[in-house]
Protein backbone atom coordinates (compact mmCIF):
# COMPACT_ATOMS: atom_id res chain seq x y z
CA UNK A 1 0.00 0.00 0.00
CA UNK A 2 1.03 3.55 -1.06
CA UNK A 3 1.97 6.07 1.35
CA UNK A 4 -0.46 8.96 1.01
CA UNK A 5 1.33 12.31 -0.11
CA UNK A 6 1.58 15.13 3.09
CA UNK A 7 2.10 18.16 2.49
CA UNK A 8 2.41 20.48 5.95
CA UNK A 9 -0.30 23.23 6.21
CA UNK A 10 2.38 25.96 6.62
CA UNK A 11 3.94 25.16 3.29
CA UNK A 12 0.22 24.89 1.67
CA UNK A 13 -0.67 28.10 2.76
CA UNK A 14 2.58 29.45 1.51
CA UNK A 15 2.14 27.80 -1.50
CA UNK A 16 -1.39 29.36 -2.10
CA UNK A 17 0.22 32.92 -0.83
CA UNK A 18 2.70 32.54 -3.92
CA UNK A 19 -0.17 31.65 -6.23
CA UNK A 20 -1.92 34.52 -5.42
CA UNK A 21 0.60 36.71 -5.32
CA UNK A 22 1.81 36.03 -8.03
CA UNK A 23 -1.36 36.63 -9.90
CA UNK A 24 -1.99 39.86 -8.45
CA UNK A 25 1.11 41.30 -9.22
CA UNK A 26 1.01 40.56 -13.21
CA UNK A 27 -2.16 43.45 -13.38
CA UNK A 28 -1.52 47.58 -13.12
CA UNK A 29 -1.70 49.27 -9.83
CA UNK A 30 -4.98 51.14 -8.34
CA UNK A 31 -3.98 54.32 -6.13
CA UNK A 32 -6.28 54.94 -3.88
CA UNK A 33 -6.08 58.85 -2.12
CA UNK A 34 -8.07 60.53 0.36
CA UNK A 35 -8.23 64.56 -0.95
CA UNK A 36 -10.14 67.19 0.67
CA UNK A 37 -13.64 66.39 -0.40
CA UNK A 38 -13.75 62.64 -0.70
CA UNK A 39 -11.80 59.50 -1.88
CA UNK A 40 -10.13 59.21 -5.21
CA UNK A 41 -9.26 55.91 -7.12
CA UNK A 42 -7.00 56.30 -10.08
CA UNK A 43 -5.71 53.09 -12.08
CA UNK A 44 -4.35 52.60 -15.54
CA UNK A 45 -6.74 50.67 -17.55
CA UNK A 46 -6.92 51.06 -21.37
CA UNK A 47 -10.17 49.17 -21.84
CA UNK A 48 -13.78 50.91 -21.86
CA UNK A 49 -16.15 48.62 -20.26
CA UNK A 50 -13.97 46.56 -17.77
CA UNK A 51 -13.93 48.61 -15.03
CA UNK A 52 -11.74 48.38 -12.03
CA UNK A 53 -13.19 50.63 -10.11
CA UNK A 54 -17.24 50.75 -9.82
CA UNK A 55 -20.23 51.79 -6.88
CA UNK A 56 -21.39 49.53 -4.50
CA UNK A 57 -24.01 51.54 -2.94
CA UNK A 58 -25.32 55.47 -2.07
CA UNK A 59 -21.69 56.25 -0.29
CA UNK A 60 -19.56 53.12 -0.98
CA UNK A 61 -17.47 52.37 -3.45
CA UNK A 62 -15.03 49.18 -5.22
CA UNK A 63 -11.75 48.75 -6.25
CA UNK A 64 -9.75 45.63 -6.81
CA UNK A 65 -7.41 44.43 -8.67
CA UNK A 66 -6.31 40.70 -10.36
CA UNK A 67 -8.04 38.08 -12.12
CA UNK A 68 -11.57 40.25 -13.43
CA UNK A 69 -13.63 37.35 -13.18
CA UNK A 70 -13.28 36.77 -9.55
CA UNK A 71 -13.35 40.22 -8.82
CA UNK A 72 -17.03 41.09 -10.90
CA UNK A 73 -18.08 37.98 -9.10
CA UNK A 74 -16.99 40.04 -5.80
CA UNK A 75 -18.20 43.21 -6.90
CA UNK A 76 -21.90 41.84 -7.57
CA UNK A 77 -22.26 40.11 -4.52
CA UNK A 78 -21.72 43.23 -2.31
CA UNK A 79 -23.88 45.04 -4.69
CA UNK A 80 -26.63 42.39 -3.70
CA UNK A 81 -26.04 42.57 -0.05
CA UNK A 82 -25.61 46.45 0.03
CA UNK A 83 -29.20 46.31 -1.66
CA UNK A 84 -30.54 44.03 0.89
CA UNK A 85 -29.91 45.23 3.88
CA UNK A 86 -30.75 49.00 2.69
CA UNK A 87 -34.06 47.90 1.23
CA UNK A 88 -34.66 45.54 4.71
CA UNK A 89 -33.32 48.09 7.08
CA UNK A 90 -32.14 51.49 6.22
CA UNK A 91 -29.93 53.26 3.67
CA UNK A 92 -27.50 54.18 6.60
CA UNK A 93 -27.01 50.72 7.56
CA UNK A 94 -24.70 49.80 4.53
CA UNK A 95 -20.78 50.56 5.84
CA UNK A 96 -18.09 49.73 4.36
CA UNK A 97 -17.21 48.41 7.27
CA UNK A 98 -19.41 46.12 7.49
CA UNK A 99 -19.03 45.24 3.85
CA UNK A 100 -15.28 44.57 3.91
CA UNK A 101 -15.89 42.14 7.16
CA UNK A 102 -18.47 40.22 4.62
CA UNK A 103 -15.16 40.01 1.76
CA UNK A 104 -12.87 39.35 4.42
CA UNK A 105 -15.09 36.63 5.44
CA UNK A 106 -15.83 35.12 2.31
CA UNK A 107 -11.79 35.43 1.05
CA UNK A 108 -10.28 33.95 4.11
CA UNK A 109 -12.76 30.87 3.38
CA UNK A 110 -11.65 30.50 0.06
CA UNK A 111 -7.93 30.95 0.45
CA UNK A 112 -8.39 28.51 3.85
CA UNK A 113 -10.06 25.70 1.73
CA UNK A 114 -8.16 23.06 0.04
CA UNK A 115 -11.19 22.44 -2.28
CA UNK A 116 -10.08 25.34 -4.62
CA UNK A 117 -7.59 27.79 -5.53
CA UNK A 118 -6.98 30.98 -3.37
CA UNK A 119 -8.92 34.10 -5.38
CA UNK A 120 -6.10 36.05 -7.23
CA UNK A 121 -7.82 39.82 -5.98
CA UNK A 122 -7.15 42.26 -3.97
CA UNK A 123 -9.73 44.74 -2.94
CA UNK A 124 -10.14 48.24 -1.88
CA UNK A 125 -13.95 49.11 0.41
CA UNK A 126 -14.16 53.07 0.45
CA UNK A 127 -17.09 55.42 2.30
CA UNK A 128 -16.91 58.70 2.15
CA UNK A 129 -18.11 60.60 5.09
CA UNK A 130 -20.00 64.15 6.25
CA UNK A 131 -16.61 64.99 6.80
CA UNK A 132 -12.77 64.02 6.22
CA UNK A 133 -12.48 62.50 9.92
CA UNK A 134 -15.01 60.16 8.87
CA UNK A 135 -13.55 58.92 5.19
CA UNK A 136 -12.83 54.69 5.68
CA UNK A 137 -10.61 53.35 3.51
CA UNK A 138 -10.06 49.41 3.76
CA UNK A 139 -7.85 46.91 1.95
CA UNK A 140 -8.72 43.41 1.45
CA UNK A 141 -5.85 40.82 0.66
CA UNK A 142 -6.18 37.39 -0.75
CA UNK A 143 -5.99 35.82 2.14
CA UNK A 144 -9.21 38.11 4.16
CA UNK A 145 -6.78 40.44 6.20
CA UNK A 146 -8.50 43.52 6.29
CA UNK A 147 -6.21 46.74 6.38
CA UNK A 148 -7.86 50.21 7.37
CA UNK A 149 -5.90 52.59 5.04
CA UNK A 150 -4.97 56.35 5.97
CA UNK A 151 -4.25 58.96 3.49
CA UNK A 152 -3.09 57.03 0.16
CA UNK A 153 -2.75 53.32 -0.57
CA UNK A 154 -1.21 50.88 -3.47
CA UNK A 155 -2.59 47.64 -4.64
CA UNK A 156 -1.53 45.54 -7.47
CA UNK A 157 1.72 45.96 -10.04
CA UNK A 158 4.78 47.22 -8.27
CA UNK A 159 3.26 48.54 -5.35
CA UNK A 160 6.78 50.00 -4.13
CA UNK A 161 7.68 51.82 -6.79
CA UNK A 162 4.18 53.29 -6.89
CA UNK A 163 3.81 53.46 -3.37
CA UNK A 164 7.23 55.72 -2.59
CA UNK A 165 6.78 58.08 -5.66
CA UNK A 166 3.05 58.51 -4.00
CA UNK A 167 4.80 59.42 -0.70
CA UNK A 168 6.56 61.95 -1.92
CA UNK A 169 4.32 64.29 -3.27
CA UNK A 170 1.03 63.49 -0.84
CA UNK A 171 -0.59 65.93 0.82
CA UNK A 172 -3.39 65.53 3.44
CA UNK A 173 -6.86 67.04 2.18
CA UNK A 174 -5.11 68.34 -0.96
CA UNK A 175 -7.50 69.68 -3.46
CA UNK A 176 -8.13 66.90 -6.09
CA UNK A 177 -6.34 68.71 -9.21
CA UNK A 178 -3.21 68.18 -7.04
CA UNK A 179 -4.27 64.58 -5.69
CA UNK A 180 -4.67 63.42 -9.14
CA UNK A 181 -1.67 64.91 -10.62
CA UNK A 182 0.42 62.91 -7.62
CA UNK A 183 -1.72 59.65 -8.16
CA UNK A 184 -1.37 60.02 -12.02
CA UNK A 185 2.46 60.82 -11.33
CA UNK A 186 3.55 57.57 -9.56
CA UNK A 187 1.60 55.50 -11.67
CA UNK A 188 3.50 56.54 -14.56
CA UNK A 189 6.83 55.21 -12.11
CA UNK A 190 8.76 52.03 -13.47
CA UNK A 191 11.88 50.68 -13.89
CA UNK A 192 13.01 52.98 -16.95
CA UNK A 193 11.85 55.73 -15.50
CA UNK A 194 8.73 58.07 -15.52
CA UNK A 195 6.39 57.92 -18.39
CA UNK A 196 3.32 59.46 -19.21
CA UNK A 197 -0.12 57.57 -19.76
CA UNK A 198 -2.52 58.73 -21.82
CA UNK A 199 -5.54 59.87 -20.87
CA UNK A 200 -7.59 57.82 -22.91
CA UNK A 201 -5.52 54.88 -20.62
CA UNK A 202 -6.94 56.55 -17.34
CA UNK A 203 -9.51 55.20 -14.95
CA UNK A 204 -10.52 57.63 -12.41
CA UNK A 205 -13.42 57.52 -10.32
CA UNK A 206 -14.33 59.81 -6.98
CA UNK A 207 -16.56 59.52 -3.78
CA UNK A 208 -17.46 63.55 -3.43
CA UNK A 209 -19.50 64.12 -0.37
CA UNK A 210 -20.17 67.57 -1.59
CA UNK A 211 -22.44 66.45 -4.33
CA UNK A 212 -26.28 67.17 -3.84
CA UNK A 213 -27.26 63.71 -4.79
CA UNK A 214 -27.84 60.72 -2.56
CA UNK A 215 -25.17 59.21 -4.43
CA UNK A 216 -21.82 60.11 -4.05
CA UNK A 217 -19.81 58.08 -7.28
CA UNK A 218 -18.66 60.38 -9.77
CA UNK A 219 -16.45 58.26 -12.48
CA UNK A 220 -14.42 61.30 -14.18
CA UNK A 221 -14.97 62.02 -17.81
CA UNK A 222 -11.64 62.51 -20.16
CA UNK A 223 -13.13 66.56 -20.81
CA UNK A 224 -12.94 66.73 -17.09
CA UNK A 225 -10.11 65.19 -16.32
CA UNK A 226 -8.26 67.82 -19.20
CA UNK A 227 -9.22 70.39 -17.21
CA UNK A 228 -8.32 69.17 -14.42
CA UNK A 229 -4.82 68.28 -15.14
CA UNK A 230 -3.69 70.87 -18.04
CA UNK A 231 -0.82 69.90 -19.61
CA UNK A 232 1.65 66.86 -19.35
CA UNK A 233 3.82 67.11 -22.50
CA UNK A 234 3.42 64.34 -24.95
CA UNK A 235 1.88 61.00 -24.12
CA UNK A 236 3.94 57.79 -23.41
CA UNK A 237 1.45 55.12 -25.04
CA UNK A 238 1.70 52.00 -22.74
CA UNK A 239 1.18 48.72 -23.21
CA UNK A 240 -2.27 47.15 -23.69
CA UNK A 241 -4.21 45.21 -21.50
CA UNK A 242 -8.03 44.41 -19.89
CA UNK A 243 -9.20 47.84 -17.97
CA UNK A 244 -10.81 51.30 -19.04
CA UNK A 245 -8.92 54.33 -20.09
CA UNK A 246 -8.35 58.27 -19.08
CA UNK A 247 -6.05 60.88 -18.10
CA UNK A 248 -3.56 62.85 -15.62
CA UNK A 249 -1.80 65.83 -15.14
CA UNK A 250 -0.71 69.50 -13.76
CA UNK A 251 -2.76 71.09 -11.58
CA UNK A 252 -6.07 73.58 -12.34
CA UNK A 253 -8.26 73.96 -9.66
CA UNK A 254 -11.91 72.93 -11.38
CA UNK A 255 -14.57 72.41 -8.90
CA UNK A 256 -16.36 68.76 -9.27
CA UNK A 257 -19.83 69.85 -9.28
CA UNK A 258 -22.72 68.50 -11.22
CA UNK A 259 -24.30 70.70 -14.16
CA UNK A 260 -27.39 69.00 -15.53
CA UNK A 261 -26.15 71.35 -18.99
CA UNK A 262 -23.05 69.67 -19.40
CA UNK A 263 -23.04 66.71 -21.30
CA UNK A 264 -19.68 65.40 -19.96
CA UNK A 265 -21.29 65.52 -16.52
CA UNK A 266 -22.10 61.98 -16.38
CA UNK A 267 -21.87 59.34 -13.08
CA UNK A 268 -20.60 56.24 -15.14
CA UNK A 269 -18.45 56.75 -18.55
CA UNK A 270 -20.61 57.54 -21.64
CA UNK A 271 -23.75 56.52 -19.71
CA UNK A 272 -26.06 58.67 -18.26
CA UNK A 273 -26.88 58.99 -14.12
CA UNK A 274 -29.89 57.36 -13.09
CA UNK A 275 -31.06 59.50 -10.73
CA UNK A 276 -34.98 60.97 -10.63
CA UNK A 277 -34.23 64.32 -12.39
CA UNK A 278 -36.73 65.91 -10.36
CA UNK A 279 -35.88 64.57 -6.63
CA UNK A 280 -32.23 63.66 -7.71
CA UNK A 281 -32.59 60.53 -5.93
CA UNK A 282 -31.57 57.05 -6.95
CA UNK A 283 -33.88 54.20 -7.62
CA UNK A 284 -34.09 51.45 -4.60
CA UNK A 285 -33.35 47.79 -5.59
CA UNK A 286 -35.75 45.45 -3.80
CA UNK A 287 -34.05 42.23 -2.26
CA UNK A 288 -33.23 39.67 -5.00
Amino acid sequence: MSTPFYVSPEQLMKDRADFARKGIARGRSVVAVQYADGVLFVSENPSQALHKVSEIYDRIAFAAVGRYNEFENLRIAGVRLADMRGYSYDRRDVTGRGLANAYAQTLGTIFSSGGEKPYEVEIFVAEVGDSAEGDQLFRLTYDGQVADEHGFAVMGGQVEQVATALESTFTERAPLADALAGAVSALGQGEAGQRIIPTRDLEVAVLDRTRTQTRKFVRLTPARLDALLGERGPATPGERTSGDGRREGGGSSVPLVDDPADPTDQVSGSVAPLEDPTSGEPPIAPPT
